[in-house]
């Protein structure tokens, strides 16, 4: 949309590095799923604070923890939501293991980018031990916010 490198719905990867090589990790024959979660800047501190490895639990109003299946959703939540709500809004990006996100169906609630999945908040340590490698930052709004630990 705006001239970047847009990633398939629920890109899936096994092992390639980013040069398109296999990768020698011993997780190289995992296959994972990349997901996206917008946060405000609150989340994303909490999730620095865990050197970028995991999301923070849920607050007891909160039941449900929300990735998203593309970036182009994530955006709309960072871009409409979180910035009005929290001043600045974040889209996260990860890798979570495939074999543990297919206990989980892929809800659609809105249109057709509007997938993401419904994890129990109960599950998110679960979820968190499934993720691979970090969680990065890759869009931030306004584009001028600051990013958190700068």
């Amino acid at each position: 949309m705006r001239g970047e490198h847009r990633e398939p719905l629920c890109a899936r990867h096994a092992g390639w590095t980013a040069a398109g090589g296999r990768s020698s990790s011993p997780l190289a024959a995992v296959e994972t799923t990349t997901l996206y979660r917008p946060v405000g800047p609150a989340e994303l501190e909490l999730i620095r604070r865990s050197g970028f490895r995991s999301f923070p639990p849920r607050l007891p109003e909160q039941p449900i923890f929300y990735p998203v299946t593309n970036r182009d959703y994530a955006i709309q939540i960072a871009r409409d939501w979180n910035v009005k709500a929290d001043g600045a809004g974040y889209v996260t990006r990860f890798q979570v293991t495939t074999a543990y996100l297919s206990r989980f169906p892929v809800q659609t609630v809105g249109s057709s980018i509007h997938t993401e999945y419904w994890v129990p908040a109960d599950d998110l340590a679960e979820f968190n031990s499934n993720i691979v490698g970090v969680i990065e930052v890759v869009e931030q709004f306004p584009s001028v916010a600051p990013l958190v630990g700068s």
